[in-house]
């Protein structure tokens, strides 16, 4: 009776095991229709405001789970000379990981690149949603990615405390 009943618990663990991992990999992610004229839009230095830049080959995922597990990939024919110039740059950029399924997204292959300046991140919009950003970094061969992150304001504000004096007045319910 003991081994009828420690088996069912492992195979009961496992199951879980097995469904949590759907869950997170591949359950709530849904593929992001393209418009075709401003999925990809980045910060103006001169207005201030996010506008649509040139792109194709465009291929995003989102869930409605989370605010941070937007993801995309594009190609660009712009240069960093002529983006630097143009659209406002976003310090402290670090790609979040994606699905392993979302394979033209390498947050790791990325981030290496945004470190040793073989990619340049853009803001693309900020606060997207309360306390989050959406980032924009191309390679210097044209691939562009596209991520949400945290903000300095999200970060306290999400963690319970007062919005500082710098940060928008959070929504109700935060």
């Amino acid at each position: 009776m003991g081994k009828i009943l420690g088996g069912s618990i492992v195979v009961v663990a496992i199951l879980a095991g097995v469904l949590l991992y759907y869950q997170q990999i591949y359950a709530y992610y849904e593929p992001v229709k393209a418009t075709g004229t401003d999925d990809v839009q980045m910060t103006s230095l001169v207005s201030g405001a996010p506008e649509p830049v040139l792109y194709d080959n465009f291929e995003a995922i989102d869930a409605d789970s989370s605010p941070i597990r937007y993801r995309a990939c594009f190609t660009t024919t712009m240069s960093h000379a002529m983006l630097s110039e143009t659209y406002e740059p976003y310090e402290g950029a670090e790609p979040l990981v994606a699905p392993g399924w979302f394979d033209c997204f390498d947050a790791v292959e990325l981030g290496a690149a945004l470190e040793d300046g073989r990619a340049l991140a853009f803001l693309g919009e900020k606060n997207i949603q309360y306390g989050i950003d959406r980032i924009v970094a191309i390679t210097e061969d044209g691939r562009g990615y596209v991520w949400h992150q945290i903000n300095d304001c999200g970060e306290v504000v999400f963690d319970g405390e007062t919005a500082p004096e710098n940060c928008p007045e959070p929504p109700e319910g935060y």
